[in-house]
């Protein structure tokens, strides 16, 4: 078993912790935040010389990927007022520091440097998370198939609406989804022409097209975020030019679930496991595809949806 120690912050109330990443062979079942906060105690003997900082937490590297929003919302009150600080207020200039010193490492992973400028909108939006829900982009459930209890895939339509759009053509997917989203971060923290924090709304969507061989991505990438309601009627303009809103029409899409970080390999391999239930079917598109994202590039083990797209009839 290894490990290796970072300093970070919990993903869930914004507290800074030092972590013990642990690599053990095989998980076990998932923790709730509580659980994981009591994982300090459990664990200290086998490595006495942790952080002495009370708010060190030594948790499995699996443990932290697979702590879920549920697991939170399961907490009671008295519970969170104990566990969650109050982010109310921005953050002092170490806080700052940190939270920006993870989104690096985070970007690292997806090939992407985090500017400085991103240090305002990152502290933005983790501290407008703790304390405002964010909206769902609408849509209406056609069909559900599921098999022993789990289901496989559905089948949704989604209504037209305004969305914010960011092209971006790097080298590697994950590239350019990271620096389209960090556009599309300072869009929604100020940087348009009301000059307020517009909140946010899930899905973000990303959008591919195929090479003509039909395995390869094209390096042209399409990243969308659906204005909410408030803003449908009027949208606010962007201050950056690579910014363009959008008014999309009707799409029906059919969606699969799956978990954790979304690179041209993983999309890839999501792809061809909805192909393999869907077998043919002449009036879904081959050519282009979508990636729903739940959740921002900082959770491990974040909820994502591949989307197959429907012909227009």
């Amino acid at each position: 078993m290894e490990r290796s120690v970072c300093i970070t912050k919990c993903i869930f109330c914004s507290r800074t912790v030092f972590v013990h990443c642990i690599f053990a062979e095989r998980p076990t079942s998932r923790l709730s935040h509580q659980a994981w906060i009591g994982h300090q105690e459990q664990v200290k003997t086998e490595f006495p010389d942790s952080p002495p900082d009370s708010q060190s937490l030594t948790v499995p590297l699996w443990a932290m990927a697979l702590i879920s929003i549920e697991d939170l919302d399961g907490l009671d009150d008295e519970q969170l007022d104990d566990d969650i600080t109050d982010h109310s207020e921005p953050m002092d200039d170490e806080e700052q520091d940190r939270m920006y010193a993870h989104w690096q490492a985070v970007g690292r992973t997806h090939h992407v440097s985090v500017p400085r400028e991103m240090r305002g909108p990152i502290e933005e939006m983790t501290r407008r998370n703790q304390t405002s829900e964010r909206e769902q982009v609408p849509f209406v459930t056609v069909s559900r198939h599921e098999k022993l209890g789990e289901v496989l895939y559905e089948e949704r339509v989604y209504p037209p609406g305004k969305w914010a759009c960011v092209r971006k053509a790097d080298m590697l997917y994950e590239q350019s989804i990271s620096n389209a989203f960090m556009k599309l971060m300072r869009f929604i923290c100020k940087e348009n022409s009301t000059g307020r924090y517009l909140g946010m709304s899930v899905p973000v969507v990303n959008e591919i097209t195929m090479a003509d061989d039909g395995t390869n991505f094209m390096k042209d990438v399409l990243t969308a975020y659906y204005l909410p309601a408030e803003f449908q009627a009027r949208p606010p303009e962007p201050t950056d030019p690579d910014i363009s809103i959008v008014d999309r029409d009707t799409i029906r899409v059919i969606t699969r679930v799956f978990y954790g970080t979304t690179t041209e390999e993983t999309v890839s391999r999501q792809i061809s496991m909805l192909w393999e239930l869907l077998g043919n079917s002449g009036d879904v598109l081959r050519d282009r595809y979508m990636v729903a994202v739940y959740e921002n590039p900082g959770v491990p083990q974040r909820r994502n949806e591949i989307w197959f797209i429907r012909r227009a009839p």
